[in-house]
């Protein structure tokens, strides 16, 4: 399958309880904008040129294959738990950006600091001096069984 090069992305974070793993991880979809969606994991390259826009999950088609890059953390276990993203954007609008992704068992501004970094870190491997480096997380404290997700959905 071909799929055209997106164009746009957009932000997108959400955390949720639920009867089961899987349904908490619905749950974080459904919170993030993303739970009618068939989420295609991608790798954590954004394309050159590619613009943020505003969220728009509900101009989403129901049911349509979407490229995401995310971070999630599932668990039955009590505690807090945390996923971010990160996008180190260059400089240089004909170079790509690159997307990382993070989750753990921590306070959410440990995970954000960590993510950011890694954007950080990576750009510097590539050589690409950053325009902006930008971030979304999400949060939860578990008391029986939650999910957390974050992501960077690219869409046309």
């Amino acid at each position: 399958m071909i799929v055209k090069t997106p164009t746009k992305f957009f932000l997108v974070g959400g955390s949720s309880d639920g009867f089961s793993l899987l349904n908490a991880f619905d749950g974080a979809l459904l919170a993030s904008g993303v739970g009618d969606t068939n989420l295609l994991r991608m790798s954590s390259i954004l394309p050159p040129g590619c613009q943020e826009i505003k969220p728009r999950p509900a101009s989403l088609p129901q049911g349509a294959l979407v490229p995401v890059a995310y971070a999630s953390m599932t668990t039955e276990t009590p505690g807090i738990i945390s996923a971010a993203v990160a996008i180190g954007i260059p400089e240089d609008p004909n170079l790509a950006g690159l997307i990382m992704e993070y989750s753990a068992r921590a306070e959410e501004n440990v995970v954000v600091e960590q993510v950011r970094k890694m954007a950080e870190k990576g750009m510097e491997l590539r050589k690409r001096p950053i325009k902006e480096i930008m971030s979304i997380s999400a949060t939860l404290k578990v008391v029986t069984i939650g999910a957390v997700f974050a992501g960077v959905v690219l869409w046309n």
